[in-house]
Order: C-alpha cells, then structure tokens, then sequence
C-alpha cells in the first residue's frame, strides 16, 4: 500500500476534498460560478458534476434560463424586461423550453473553452475537446469534439466500458484508490488491489 501522506488539503476549495473535481484557470479557480450562465433559481435545473472531473479553462454551462419560447411571433421576453413590459403575460413553466438538469458524469476531462448547452448529460470517464459546443449527450468513456460535438471514438471496448462503470472506482475511499494509482493510471486492471472500499 502506498504511503501517502501529502493528500489534498481537505480544508481547501480546490481541487473539491470531498469530490477531487477541480477547475482550472489562471485566473482563479473561485471564479467558477460565473461560468455557470443563464441560472435562474425559479426555473429549478441544477448542474450536478460528478467526482475526480478536470473541467479546463474557459468552460461554460449555459443553464436553462437561457432558452427563449419558440412557439410565438417572437421569441423576445417582454415578461422578464421590467417596467410596463413586466407586466406581459409570462408564459408558465411547462411552456418553456426546459431540457432538465445538466449532468458531469465522474472522471470527465472537459478541454479549454468548452460549452455546454442545457441539459445535456456527459457520461463518465468522457473526454471533451476543447472548443467544443456539446449540444447532445455523450456517452461514457467517448472521445468527443468538435461544434457540434461529436463522438469521435470509443476510449475502450464495450466489454471493458461496462466493467469501468460497475467499478465505479471513483466511489471507493481514499486508500483504496492510492493503494491502486498503478492499475488506474496504466488501464491495466487486473492487478486491483481489494482493501476496504
């Protein structure tokens, strides 16, 4: 087992000590939130992202509020402008265009100035190219890019991507994972160590 003993600080913003998941800028980290667009609590979406993800400079989730109804003359709020506009009749939540909770799988590695588009779901351990405009669902373990973004290529066979995501490495304790960096970071798995979860 390894001997760790310089862990990331669990009293630290960044990377998260509880997830790993970190974000990556120079022009710091804390300033997360505000590449998270267009997020209005009345609409209720969230954006869930999942543990150990390397989310790179220039990412941005654009959030439902964004969306504009479609089915009338025009798609421009009158509702939302305040003053005597305000008073325009607002269309109920069910008449918005909502595409639901935007979702990181585990294990994402998102690329430099990426956007992500409401409720689109990213499967774990998926790579994203940087300049990428992903419009759609990835799946897991896909190598994506592109505007829109497109799979490119399956990172395993489909044999070897359903045991990752039984595995579900990411959810095991700290020492398990430390005690097996050799077999996660070779691909190489049939060394696992089985201590304690």
């Amino acid at each position: 087992m390894n001997n760790i003993t310089n862990r990331p600080d669990p009293n630290a913003a960044f990377p998260n000590p509880r997830d790993y998941t970190y974000y990556d800028d120079v022009d710091g980290a804390d300033q997360f939130e505000k590449h998270v667009t267009h997020f209005y609590d009345f609409i209720g979406d969230k954006l869930i992202i999942g543990k150990f993800c390397a989310i790179a400079k220039g990412i941005e989730f654009v959030m439902n509020g964004a969306n504009h109804r479609m089915d009338g003359v025009t798609t421009y709020p009158f509702y939302i402008m305040g003053g005597d506009w305000g008073s325009a009749i607002a269309p109920v939540k069910d008449e918005l265009p909502l595409k639901g909770d935007t979702v990181v799988g585990n294990d994402v590695w998102i690329g430099q100035n990426v956007t992500v588009m409401p409720g689109v779901h990213i499967g774990d351990g998926a790579i994203i190219g940087a300049n990428s405009v992903v419009a759609s669902d990835i799946p897991p373990y896909a190598v994506a890019a592109g505007n829109p973004c497109r799979v490119i290529r399956k990172r395993f066979d489909d044999e070897f991507i359903a045991y990752l995501l039984e595995l579900k490495w990411w959810d095991w304790g700290i020492e398990k994972i430390e005690a097996n960096f050799e077999a996660l970071s070779s691909g190489d798995l049939t060394h696992i160590k089985k201590i304690g979860v």
